[in-house]
């Protein structure tokens, strides 16, 4: 079973790692977001939007690759003039990181790939959880129960 704060954890390693890291996103490849965490409390973006958005351009970008049979993507890089967002796969899930325009590159790539070991791992943990099964028969009690309120109905 996963443990509920591996995924913060995990992220909260990542934003420690160099100053120009302002929030790091998990989300699963349909984009749905599973956990975040700022290095400002004060930064304040829609995270749902920004890791839906990475989750397509990583998933559109790994599908090009694979077109184009030119092995595995690694990583998605947008630069923009004041910061950048960095995409990678962690198993069944998308690595978000974005930061300052002044980031080391190489540093957040090494920490991606490390980090990504780690959250794959606790997805497919996470993931595995069956719900509890539901009982398959009703007993007497339900079904006398169930049959009063449809009479009151």
């Amino acid at each position: 079973m996963s443990d509920p704060k591996a995924f913060d954890k995990i992220l909260t390693d990542i934003v420690r790692q160099d100053r120009g890291v302002k929030k790091v996103i998990l989300v699963d490849k349909t984009g749905l977001t599973i956990a975040n965490v700022s290095k400002l409390s004060y930064y304040a973006v829609d995270t749902d939007s920004i890791g839906a958005i990475a989750s397509a351009v990583f998933c559109a970008s790994e599908e090009q690759g694979k077109n184009l049979q030119i092995g595995e993507l690694e990583i998605v890089t947008s630069e923009f003039s004041e910061g950048k967002i960095f995409a990678s796969a962690c198993g069944k899930g998308v690595l978000c990181v974005v930061s300052e325009a002044e980031v080391n590159i190489g540093m957040i790539r090494l920490v991606m790939k490390k980090q990504g070991v780690q959250l794959a791992n606790e997805l497919d943990k996470f993931l595995a959880v069956e719900p509890s099964a539901a009982k398959d028969e009703l007993d007497e009690e339900d079904l006398k129960s169930a049959l009063a309120e449809l009479e009151r109905v």
